[in-house]
């Protein structure tokens, strides 16, 4: 199996007036091709910059992100674009759906801004929807929608693009404990199905429990730790 994000020697330190505070520091991580990788911590821990880190849109201090041909610190913004339609898929606590567009425009839209024809847009987005359990609620706006459907259209919309890496900040974290399992098991699912590579940062035990590698920051480092004896 190969490396698909190869990370050495990360900081991420943020210079303020009053203090210099280092919140990444001499951070590695290798992460396989076909992995569900999971990373827990506390609150301000650095877990979601870790991950915008990864995916360009933070950046680093200093050290090097590696992730599939990208070395992810030396794009600039063109190629970051790209890399960010053809490499990633992104899925955030909030589901940053355009409230003037449809379920189902929401996600074609990605692929048909890369360059996809209309119709095969349409037609990946209807399969996804379909396959996330909301396709009979695609002509809806997000207003329209739960929270539990916002994020499962989030969900769609992160795989439009055939990625290479999913990346999930805090995916069930806005939704009552309910939703946040069906979410949960509905993200590794569809990870599953389309054969990706996961990144997953949660505060959820429960969520962390279905990844197959977890680690938590500690003193700005990566430490493998182990969920219910996994």
């Amino acid at each position: 199996m190969n490396n698909i994000v190869e990370i050495k020697n990360l900081e991420k330190t943020y210079v303020t007036d009053s203090e210099r505070l280092t919140i990444l520091k001499d951070l590695d991580l290798t992460v396989l091709e076909g992995s569900k990788n999971v990373i827990v911590g506390e609150s301000g821990s650095g877990k979601s910059t870790l991950l915008n880190i990864i995916g360009g849109i933070d950046s680093a201090t200093s050290g090097s992100v590696i992730a599939g041909k990208w070395n992810v610190g030396k794009l600039n913004e063109n190629n970051l674009a790209e890399y960010r339609s053809s490499f990633l898929g992104l899925i955030f606590q909030f589901h940053y759906l355009l409230k003037d567009f449809s379920a189902l425009e929401n996600v074609y839209m990605p692929a048909y801004i890369a360059g996809v024809s209309k119709k095969e847009a349409i037609e990946r987005a209807e399969q996804l929807l379909n396959d996330v359990g909301v396709y009979d609620r695609k002509s809806h706006l997000p207003s329209q929608l739960s929270g539990g459907e916002r994020q499962r259209v989030a969900v769609a919309r992160s795989l439009i693009n055939n990625p290479f890496l999913i990346l999930a900040d805090e995916p069930t974290g806005n939704l009552d404990p309910n939703n946040a399992v069906m979410i949960g098991d509905l993200l590794f699912s569809m990870v599953e199905k389309y054969n990706k590579t996961l990144i997953l940062v949660t505060h959820d035990l429960k969520l962390a429990e279905k990844g197959e590698f977890c680690y938590k920051i500690v003193n700005g480092k990566l430490e493998s730790v182990k969920i219910n004896n996994k």
